[in-house]
């Protein structure tokens, strides 16, 4: 999976993460709460890697 691909899934996850958080507040529902939670920071983990791999990629572009 490229780069970018990481980068979006990832922004899709946080943003789908933050949707659970908060309608699991809204019904009072502390699991799926737990899960958007969850769901986020796999979302900024994915980001990171998409980040992580532009980074990798300049410097061997550079070699």
């Amino acid at each position: 999976m490229g780069s970018t691909s990481d980068k979006i899934k990832g922004l899709a996850n946080e943003a789908a993460g933050n949707v659970k958080q908060a309608a699991g507040k809204a019904i009072g529902n502390t699991e799926m709460q737990v899960k958007g939670a969850m769901q986020e920071r796999k979302g900024e983990a994915q980001q990171a890697v998409g980040k992580a791999k532009d980074a990798i990629k300049k410097v061997v572009d550079k070699a």
